[in-house]
């Protein structure tokens, strides 16, 4: 039976998860962010916290994985679906033609977190609510 992700404990567990990345990150960032420059700079900011994440998941997780589920043979790894981390694999895979390889290869814990979420709740909402918040931190702490 599905958890409806706004009521899930587990829920707050993954975003928790996110400041606890955010305030690691600031620990070694010797730079002061510029806080206002989401600001200044809203569409910048907007389509990597925002327009990114909801297309993202409504792709990797709205149709890859759902297709993955309907598809392949069945398999868990712990609580990971298999079509979950087939789907974090390629979505992690398509971040190298972008990113550095380091940032590249971070991207697939969140992705599992995601795909965890979708498969728990049965929705997009929950994974599309991680992304963004995860992608918002992100941006508006490190990309200045």
């Amino acid at each position: 039976m599905p958890v409806h992700w706004a009521r899930d404990p587990l829920f707050l567990v993954a975003l928790a998860a996110a400041l606890i990345y955010w305030l690691s990150l600031a620990a070694f960032n010797t730079l002061q962010p510029d806080l206002t420059w989401p600001l200044r700079e809203p569409l910048r900011f907007l389509y990597p916290a925002l327009l990114y994440p909801i297309v993202e998941e409504w792709i990797f997780r709205g149709f890859i994985q759902d297709f993955a589920h309907r598809r392949l043979k069945s398999w868990q790894l712990g609580p990971l679906s298999h079509a979950n981390i087939l789907t974090s694999l390629l979505f992690t895979g398509l971040h190298f033609f972008s990113h550095p390889p380091l940032w590249a290869a971070a991207v697939l814990v969140p992705s599992l977190i995601f795909g965890f979420f979708k498969d728990r709740s049965g929705s997009l909402g929950a994974p599309i609510a991680l992304h963004v918040f995860y992608n918002a931190g992100y941006f508006w702490l490190f990309t200045a």
